[in-house]
């Protein structure tokens, strides 16, 4: 005791409250025993009594040997008593004894002299049930030998999770030697885990003693700081006999192969299923433009940040190239598409925009080689060699551009262009998988740019031909003012044969002349311009309409594999009338002031081509003001609304009061014809006009 009366540790100040007990000598149930110096006993506790199983009033006052010891050994052990007394020598062993009811039990014995104020002797006895110790002691050796042997890193936290213990397992999951984790916490020694998580989940579970288990986390240690790993943790709360909480058992186990296997399975999944979205979204139209901005789409955001897709020029005008080791290319920018990324993309190249690469530039290196050109890390001397000018480099550098790849776009041996892809804000570089996910991107988007500049050059020339064979025609002649359009079907479809034509004749007369070849491409614009050769022969001539169908309908069938629909007019402004012949076309719609316009009554006849089938010729009033409107199918016919519904509105668009003619013609266009119909439209009108 201190002179204040407070119990002392060794080595510390006073002791502010004592410690609850552990509950561990419970477990031991170690008796006490005090003799005198003649080995009498003088005091007895409970544990005593439990031991040999005698009480306190039988103990008393006995010799010890006689009641704690089995006859056979008091000898030797009244002589190990003396030693004690008289040496002041512990000593320490085992000896069976008989309790008081005749059974035997081993114990283990631990007796050492005591001094008293006046001088006495006595000896202090510890025992404890032999079985009991051992039991302990292998529970302890197998705890301890596991821990230390465990593959599994393990360390037990105190309540303010500050380390207490760690095993070597750990030592080497964390690059830290065990001393140096204890008395600090987990932050202090592994800063750079997801430290809050974990110190959220360990307070939890001592507050509620409900156990964490498969805790995933990912982070670097000193072990490896370079590298992220994963860890599985599982957290236990510790408590002894009496339920006091000591603290929590830290279970560790690192995962990073089976998450890297993870990832790596994961990232091969999302490949898949982009090329499967890219098989379905690649090549929905055969328009050039609008597949390479469906690449573009998507490649954007989850390949690259930025996606720009160029072509050869002498490629996208349907001539093939090959460039030289110092030949610049000449590139047209199809498409471009950005995520976050407003910098990088005003310094990509406009789409449309043909422009000059230097032979250094990384997409001529691309498309001279016909490899791709990757730069898992961009540095600021890289940068001209990626922009188009000076200005683009500091802009894509401000983007933040840090990693780069270009893929050459090939179909059918043939290196039509490249995919250019940059990231800015992915933190990742560009790696060996995203180089065989865009590879495989390109090979199967360069198939569908392929047929799409085939389709668009087919197209083109059959466009050309088309309004080559067209008629340009005066606003105003005999007698009519004339307005007229030329819609070519959508990009889903090939060019059609719809004509039109305005031909003067003798008289003041006038030929008005639309028609639709069945068909589609060159070879329906090829019949197309036969057809209307010979009606502008035919016409030429001054036949009755009817007759000169039937010219046509003969001329037509000596053409292979062609039908065409017709409707032949013939103005006079003179009698102020039309004469009007129709072969399987839709009719006319007159306009009349005063008048809802109107169908006209015609007999429709059957297609030129057919043959054996006469035509009528019938004739309309055309007065001054009043209009005529010829049209081909294309202007009214859906696959989702019935005709009958198409030309009401036709005839509902064209109510009301007089209109420029050019007004109308757009009017009925925008209005009618749709973006994806897969007809041409040919439309024509016609406006009788007051004799001079």
């Amino acid at each position: 005791m201190s002179a204040g009366g407070s119990p002392m540790a060794e080595g510390d100040g006073p002791v502010r409250a004592p410690a609850r007990p552990s509950g561990l000598l419970d477990v031991l149930r170690v008796a006490s025993v005090v003799l005198d110096s003649e080995g009498r006993i003088v005091l007895w506790s409970p544990q005593a009594e439990e031991l040999f199983g005698y009480s306190a009033q039988d103990a008393l006052g006995e010799y010890a040997a006689r009641i704690m010891v089995h006859e056979q050994h008091v000898d030797l052990v009244v002589k190990l008593f003396a030693d004690v007394m008289g040496t002041g020598q512990s000593w320490a062993g085992a000896f069976p004894v008989r309790r008081k009811d005749g059974t035997t039990r081993l114990v283990e014995f631990r007796n050492m002299r005591l001094l008293d104020d006046q001088g006495e002797v006595y000896a202090l006895g510890l025992c404890a049930d032999q079985s009991t110790v051992h039991r302990l002691e292998r529970d302890v050796a197998l705890a301890t030998r596991m821990i230390a042997q465990s593959p599994i890193g393990l360390a037990v936290l105190d309540t303010d999770l500050r380390y207490v213990s760690v095993n070597p397992a750990l030592e080497e999951l964390n690059g830290v030697p065990a001393e140096e984790h204890l008395g600090r916490t987990v932050r202090e020694v592994v800063p750079r885990m997801d430290v809050d998580a974990l110190e959220t989940a360990a307070r939890r579970v001592l507050e509620t003693g409900q156990p964490v288990v498969d805790q995933s986390t990912i982070g670097r240690t000193p072990a490896d700081p370079h590298q992220d790993h994963a860890w599985s943790i599982s957290l236990y709360r510790l408590e002894n006999a009496f339920g006091t909480v000591l603290g929590v058992a830290v279970s560790i186990v690192d995962v990073t192969e089976q998450y890297r296997a993870g990832i790596e399975a994961e990232a091969a999944r999302r490949r898949l299923a982009m090329i499967a979205d890219a098989s379905g979204r690649i090549g929905t139209t055969l328009d050039l433009d609008r597949t390479a901005r469906e690449l573009a789409d998507v490649a954007v955001p989850e390949l690259a940040d930025v996606a720009a897709v160029d072509l050869l020029d002498a490629v996208v005008q349907g001539r093939s190239t090959r460039l030289g080791p110092a030949e610049a290319a000449v590139i047209r920018a199809l498409a471009v598409q950005g995520y976050d990324s407003a910098e990088a993309l005003v310094a990509a190249d406009p789409p449309g925009q043909v422009a000059r690469y230097a032979p250094d530039r990384l997409v001529t290196e691309c498309v001279r080689s016909a490899s791709a050109v990757m730069l898992p890390e961009v540095k600021d001397e890289d940068l001209p060699r990626i922009a188009r000018s000076p200005e683009a480099a500091e802009l894509l550098g401000r983007a933040g551009v840090h990693s780069y790849l270009a893929v050459p776009l090939i179909a059918r041996g043939e290196v039509l262009g490249a995919l250019d892809l940059k990231r800015t804000r992915n933190p990742l570089p560009f790696t060996e998988d995203d180089l065989l996910l865009a590879r495989e991107l390109a090979a199967r988007a360069a198939v569908q740019i392929d047929n799409a500049r085939w389709y668009q050059s087919a197209r083109d020339t059959a466009l050309t031909l088309q309004r080559s064979l067209l008629p340009s025609h005066p606003p105003v002649t005999g007698g009519l003012e004339v307005a007229s359009r030329y819609q070519p079907a959508g990009a889903t479809s090939e060019v059609g044969g719809d004509w039109f034509d305005v031909i003067g004749l003798d008289g003041g007369k006038t030929a008005l002349v639309v028609g639709d070849v069945m068909g589609s491409g060159i070879p329906a614009a090829a019949a197309m311009g036969r057809l209307r050769t010979a009606t502008n022969t035919l016409a030429s001539l001054d036949l009755d309409p009817a007759l000169l169908l039937e010219h046509l309908d003969k001329i037509t069938a000596g053409l292979e594999q062609t039908i065409a629909t017709c409707v032949y007019a013939v103005h006079d402004p003179r009698l102020r009338q039309c004469r009007i012949a129709n072969a399987g076309h839709l009719p006319p719609v007159r306009l009349r002031a005063g008048r809802p316009p109107e169908l006209l009554d015609l007999p429709t006849g059957v297609p030129l081509g057919v043959g054996g089938v006469a035509f009528s010729t019938t004739t309309v009033d055309l007065d001054p003001g009043d209009r005529l409107v010829f049209y081909t199918d294309g202007l009214v016919e859906t696959r989702r609304d019935s005709l009958d519904e198409r030309l009401d509105t036709l005839l509902s668009l064209l109510e009301g009061p007089d209109r420029p003619l050019e007004e109308v013609c757009d009017l009925l266009l925008r209005t009618l014809h749709e973006p994806d119909n897969f007809d041409d439209v040919a439309l024509l009108i016609a406006r009788a006009t007051a004799p001079d």
